[in-house]
């Protein structure tokens, strides 16, 4: 066993699965999770979702499978060093996107949209779905039927309404409860992978520069010290060595701040961990508001740069007709989703319908989504 802190999660003391199934040999359950999902179709189309920038857009630009992978190294180190369970944590890293739709953010608020009148969509949710439901690798269960600690992991936000019908994932948002270290240390490194590698994104694009960024504490402190210590660096180079520099300093501003947190609750299990009235994984107040001055930062010059928002306007076109052609006609859909829309549509009506259809659109790539709408639709007017 590679964790040592007390209130780390062990899979030999997990709450189990959906399934039953016999424990795994010479390996843990929490392995086991992972390489489920590895294995998972879900997990390799992440490779041609949207992260920022559409996939054919350019080949270096980072995709939901380059971002979950980011994360499940950052979530891992810390988790390392906290003495917490590093498979569990990179479940729940390489998981957290599976129901991430097609184009990215755009993609998931209009299907929300879509949704609107029959339950909504939310990314994490649909996470959930496909890990119980629609990954359809094995004779004995649907889904991958992981660990609830994993399921747990996943489930990062859920509203009452939804809480009410997840059973055991859910009863934490009604409870006021907390998950494992693992699941609250995941969300963080989301964060800093993101929030990070955006930037470099960003600026390989040209739709944001370095003297902008100057005006954003966080960047601009590592920038000017790399600046006096390799006065010559330059391009690719130096923006990767400000990078590293700030992740660094979110990591151990995020190691050293959950560590005092812990040793001032006086926590012992994990029990304790579920039982506090906050997350014990936290940044410390100067970080925390430094990265709050960069999200916003990219959120006004990248996120809705006029470029991306070109983009994101064409994304939620296609998502959007898609979603009324299905709702028309379920004939359009592959045979799989056919019968689901029909077996949902029996026991829900036009809510099961539109589920079975959201879970084929949230499934899709974004070539695969541009070209089922070429095949219905005139693509030529989206260019």
């Amino acid at each position: 066993m590679r964790f040592t802190a007390p209130y780390a999660a062990d899979p030999e003391h997990s709450q189990g699965r959906r399934h039953p199934e016999p424990a795994p040999q010479y390996r843990s359950e929490f392995q086991r999770d992972r390489d489920r999902i590895i294995h998972s179709k879900a997990f390799r189309r992440l490779e041609y979702k949207t992260q920022v920038f559409v996939n054919h857009e350019g080949d270096l630009y980072r995709t939901r499978l380059t971002h979950s992978l980011e994360v499940a190294q950052i979530a891992r180190s810390v988790a390392c060093s906290m003495g917490l369970n590093e498979d569990l944590t990179e479940a729940i890293a390489l998981s957290h996107d599976l129901g991430h739709t097609p184009f990215g953010h755009a993609g998931q608020d209009e299907l929300n949209d879509c949704m609107q009148a029959f339950g909504g969509f939310e990314h994490n949710i649909q996470s959930l779905r496909v890990v119980d439901w629609l990954e359809d690798s094995y004779a004995d269960f649907p889904g991958i039927n992981l660990t609830f600690e994993t399921r747990e992991g996943i489930l990062k936000h859920c509203a009452a309404k939804h809480a009410r019908r997840l059973g055991d994932v859910g009863a934490r948002f009604l409870n006021k409860t907390q998950p494992s270290l693992e699941a609250q240390l995941t969300n963080l490194a989301d964060e800093i992978a993101y929030n990070n590698h955006d930037i470099e994104d960003g600026l390989r694009s040209g739709l944001i520069t370095l003297a902008q960024l100057q005006e954003v504490p966080v960047f601009a402190q590592e920038y000017q010290q790399v600046a006096q210590q390799h006065p010559g660096l330059q391009g690719r180079r130096l923006i990767r060595e400000v990078l590293r520099r700030m992740i660094g300093r979110m990591v151990i501003d995020l190691i050293e701040s959950s560590q005092a947190a812990i040793q001032a609750s006086g926590i012992q299990t994990l029990a304790d961990v579920r039982n506090q009235p906050l997350a014990l994984m936290r940044y410390g107040d100067g970080m925390r508001s430094q990265k709050n001055v960069l999200k916003k930062f990219l959120r006004e010059n990248l996120y809705f740069h006029p470029t991306v928002y070109r983009m994101t306007w064409r994304a939620r076109k296609v998502v959007r007709a898609l979603f009324d052609a299905y709702m028309q006609d379920v004939r359009l859909l592959t045979p799989k989703f056919q019968a689901f829309a029909r077996q949902y549509e029996t026991a829900e009506g036009d809510a099961g319908r539109a589920r079975a259809i959201a879970d084929f659109i949230a499934g899709m790539t974004d070539r695969y989504a541009m070209r089922e709408y070429g095949q219905l639709f005139d693509l030529s007017g989206l260019r």
